[in-house]
């Protein structure tokens, strides 16, 4: 470049520096995390895993590899059992002066040796105090003192937008420190109904799983968890736990080696924006109930399919998570209130919980694929695209429900709503179905843009669908 040119350069460059612009953002504003590296990194560990690997193989004779017949001989050949030793990494930080330690339940799964490395480079074996698999959070302990360890802080009090620090071992690299801000809070990711996930664009990879998110103050405020990738590598959407969630459950591990959920026997889904107007709401807050356990604590409690749940314990529903996530904090045996919305009121239940087991009851009917004898298809009302049939009393009771009509074809209304043949429909509303005329009065009631809540069975689970019958020609 010209010397001339430089010097312009030089000029220019002076002139910005002094402009009003340059003044009201000085690189000072950005925020400084040495101080919080210095203080807390002392406190984050790395957790080296080891495991077993068993496999059987079926291996050639000696000399054999290249033989045209190699593959043909390694069929016949003896199988044998072979065993070798795998390692994992993640990432962890220390609660107390005493090693306990907390981080990802997916970290420590099946792993039978683990090796905590401090800050100053000193190694521990580790023992598992207790896991959690919903919520992905285990705690750890190894024998030592006078641990340096972190500070909490509140995970509801992070604003989005806000500055945070994530510190791990990404790779197997130690002490690797990354920034971002808070991208949203709130996340709900697929199977994950415990955890309401901080969203944030700090980079986090494989290896950092366990470690902590801090604030600006130097505090805790969740363990980084999950990313969102279609690489394997970090892509700007990174998840973490909130502390709160985390600390909850690591004292229930610590007290009792396992955590302890409450249930009312329920299976729900979310409310829908035509849903909610077909039930009367006018909005879709709150969890709709899709079906009830029999001689479960919500049956008991008088609680039907059809109900929606709008607040727990005076705790507003914002969405169908909310249920499962308000009572999976609650000890299993205790009263609820709950305000329910039926037949376009408000009014409220009183339920006594149980405790969760580890099967997921969304899960336990059998799926029912139409197999039935050949009976007479009927079209139900000509503004749906709906083509039904009544089922075998074998059928039904299979599934449970004394009546119900086995799609047969779904199409224009019918097909929008998201009915598909083999679904069967067994109730209208909260209301159980009984007969064909009586989803046909149903269906007649319906007034123009306005829809109705089918309740159908799909591969033995329930769900609601929003139904809306063409406009009546005048």
């Amino acid at each position: 470049m010209p010397i001339k040119t430089l010097i312009a350069a030089s000029m220019l460059m002076a002139g910005l520096l002094a402009s009003p612009l340059a003044q009201s953002a000085p690189l000072s504003s950005l925020p400084d995390f040495t101080q919080l590296v210095d203080e807390q990194g002392k406190a984050v560990v790395n957790i080296r895993t080891v495991q077993t690997v068993r496999q059987v193989v079926r291996e050639l004779p000696e000399g054999m590899e290249n033989d045209p017949f190699a593959e043909f001989f390694r069929r016949f050949a003896p199988p044998q059992l072979r065993e070798y030793r795998t390692g994992g990494m993640g990432s962890g930080f220390i609660l107390s002066a005493d090693g306990y330690v907390l981080t990802n339940a997916h970290v420590i799964a099946e792993a039978e040796e683990m090796i905590v490395t401090l800050g100053d480079r000193r190694e521990f074996k580790a023992r598992v105090v207790g896991a959690d698999a919903r919520t992905d959070v285990a705690l750890l302990k190894i024998e030592a003192k006078g641990l340096p360890f972190v500070r909490l802080g509140r995970a509801e009090a992070l604003k989005v937008g806000e500055w945070v620090l994530a510190i791990g071992s990404p790779f197997g690299l130690e002490s690797t420190v990354t920034a971002g801000i808070v991208s949203a809070k709130g996340r709900h990711l697929p199977d994950e109904s415990y955890v309401p996930f901080i969203q944030t664009d700090a980079a986090v990879n494989p290896g950092n799983s366990g470690g902590p998110l801090f604030n600006l103050q130097g505090e805790v405020v969740g363990i980084n968890s999950q990313i969102y990738s279609r690489s394997g590598g970090f892509m700007g959407i990174s998840f973490a736990i909130p502390i709160d969630v985390a600390m909850s459950v690591a004292e229930q591990l610590k007290k009792d080696g396992k955590v302890s959920r409450s249930r009312i026997g329920v299976a729900i889904q979310p409310l829908s924006q035509e849903l909610a107007a077909s039930f009367g709401l006018q909005s879709t807050a709150g969890t709709l109930i899709s079906s009830v356990e029999k001689g479960g604590p919500a049956e008991r409690a008088g609680l039907k399919s059809g109900d929606v749940v709008l607040s727990l314990n005076g705790a507003a529903l914002k969405d169908s998570d909310d249920l499962p996530r308000q009572l999976g904090s609650i000890r299993p045996g205790s009263k609820v209130e709950l305000e329910i919305w039926r037949n376009r009121k408000a009014q409220k239940l009183s339920v006594i919980t149980a405790e969760l087991q580890d099967e997921d009851p969304r899960t336990a009917e059998r799926a029912y694929r139409g197999k039935q004898a050949p009976q007479a298809e009927e079209s139900v009302a000509t503004r749906t695209g709906l083509s039904v049939q009544p089922l075998p009393a074998a059928q039904l009771q299979k599934l449970g429900v004394k009546f119900g009509l086995l799609v047969r074809a779904a199409q224009g209304p019918a097909a929008k709503a998201g009915l598909q043949p083999g679904d069967v429909i067994v109730g209208v509303g909260g209301e159980e179905l009984g007969s064909i005329r009586q989803l046909q009065q149903a269906l007649d009631a319906t007034g123009n843009g306005q829809s109705l809540a089918l309740r159908v069975l799909r591969q033995g689970a329930p769900l609601f669908l929003a139904l809306q019958p063409e406009k009546a020609a005048r």
